[in-house]
């Protein structure tokens, strides 16, 4: 009956689905080529009058197995992804992208470009409206080839005499490719998301060409427009772009104080952190300390030297005036119950000091002067380097002994 012909089919299907689902977790790409055959043929032969559109499932299926699959091969690819492409106009454009996306993948730049100037004539009734953002990344990403070729072009351009205006010609095809990205580039960045590659390209062609208030318009835009998403990318474009003008350091810590709000554990805070040491401003010197400390919370610098060396130099620097000594008790309040373990452990002293020296010196400082003479890392730090008859160590450990103190006084 029809009734039973529509139950077996639906469990047929499910079966189908979950042997391809098992296949897929285990990546057997051969065995999930061969059920999501079944399962095309099964929808194809079902005679029930109930119409069963194209599913997503196929698209996303066969996209996976063929990405993987070791007899794949790019022709293949391609002649799946038209099959998906006229199964139905509300993923069009989205399978079309995903196609861009693979013929990059596999260095088929003019294939991309083909593809993405077809989609953006594409036109179907009220779909057009419908998949407006869609057309957009269509032509922004044929906006990204164009800058891809001009790139090249301009490459080619300076290389050729000292002047890098020789060849007419080029220069021409460069200028051509210059006004396609620019328009399309430009006009993607207006909608409130997240750029960043698309940004970084126009900012590119705009400072070639001079035009440096209107990429310092376009950086701005995108790191303070409140209708964007929080993007610390936004940040450090803006930051690099100020630091290329020469622009004044107070404006470029005034990006980098925003960068530090949103990711405390990037990696310019070192930059950040050596420019408001160099401050004459108290709270700017202070910020310094909270920054670089802040930095070290993060297991990723946790052997970063250059971090280490700033909080050694900083906090020698406090010790030895006796100024702002509540600056370093302020920080380790809020540390004292975890640094220890985090930072100076005796395993950890043993690996620094046959790994990096000058990295276990610099650490060793900071302990001694945080946990006292008797911290497990500075006095094993210590007597290493006094018994390698290392000069450096033997004023660290003069040093912290006669500042002991001080670790008194932050310890509270």
């Amino acid at each position: 009956s029809s009734n039973e012909h529509k139950l077996n089919f639906k469990k047929s299907k499910e079966a189908c689905l979950s042997y391809i689902q098992d296949a897929l977790l285990q990546k057997q790409w051969k065995r999930a080529a061969e059920f999501l055959t079944c399962y095309v043929e099964s929808l194809e032969k079902d005679y029930s009058r109930e119409h069963i559109g194209p599913s997503e499932m196929i698209w996303r299926i066969g996209t996976e197995i063929l990405w993987h699959h070791s007899q794949s091969r790019m022709k293949e690819f391609n002649c799946f992804m038209e099959q998906i492409k006229t199964l139905g106009v509300k993923r069009y454009l989205k399978v079309c992208l995903e196609h861009v996306f693979h013929l990059l993948c596999n260095g088929q730049i003019d294939e991309a470009y083909q593809n993405l100037s077809l989609a953006e004539s594409w036109r179907f009734g009220e779909q057009t409206a419908i998949q407006d953002k869609e057309i957009k990344l269509i032509q922004a990403y044929r906006g990204l080839l164009d800058y891809c070729s001009w790139s090249k072009q301009k490459k080619i351009l300076l290389e050729h005499g000292e002047d890098g205006f020789e060849d007419l010609a080029v220069e021409q095809e460069m200028h051509s490719y210059f006004r396609k990205a620019a328009v399309n580039l430009k006009e993607i960045i207006k909608t409130p998301g997240v750029w960043d590659v698309f940004v970084k390209c126009y900012v590119d062609l705009l400072e070639f060409y001079g035009e440096h208030n209107e990429a310092r318009q376009v950086l701005n835009e995108y790191a303070y427009n409140s209708k964007f998403p929080a993007n610390p990318n936004a940040h450090v474009y803006l930051y690099q772009f100020l630091k290329r003008q020469s622009e004044s350091k107070k404006s470029l810590i005034s990006a980098l104080k925003i960068l530090h709000d949103i990711v405390p554990s990037h990696e310019l805070m070192i930059d950040f952190n050596t420019m408001l040491q160099k401050s004459k401003k108290r709270k700017k010197r202070q910020l310094g300390l909270e920054v670089i400390f802040a930095a070290l919370d993060y297991a990723g610098w946790k052997e970063n030297a250059k971090a280490w060396s700033c909080l050694a130099r900083q906090v020698k620097q406090i010790v030895i005036s006796e100024k702002h000594l509540n600056w370093i008790k302020q920080e380790w309040n809020s540390r004292k119950d975890w640094w220890p373990d985090f930072h100076f452990s005796r395993y950890l002293a043993k690996r620094n000091w046959q790994e990096n020296k000058s990295l276990s010196h610099d650490k060793a400082l900071v302990a001694g002067i945080l946990l006292g003479k008797d911290c497990k890392y500075f006095k094993y730090v210590s007597h290493k380097g006094c018994k390698a008859r290392l000069k450096r160590f033997r004023m660290l450990k003069k040093f912290v002994t006669r500042h002991n103190p001080v670790y008194l006084r932050i310890s509270g």
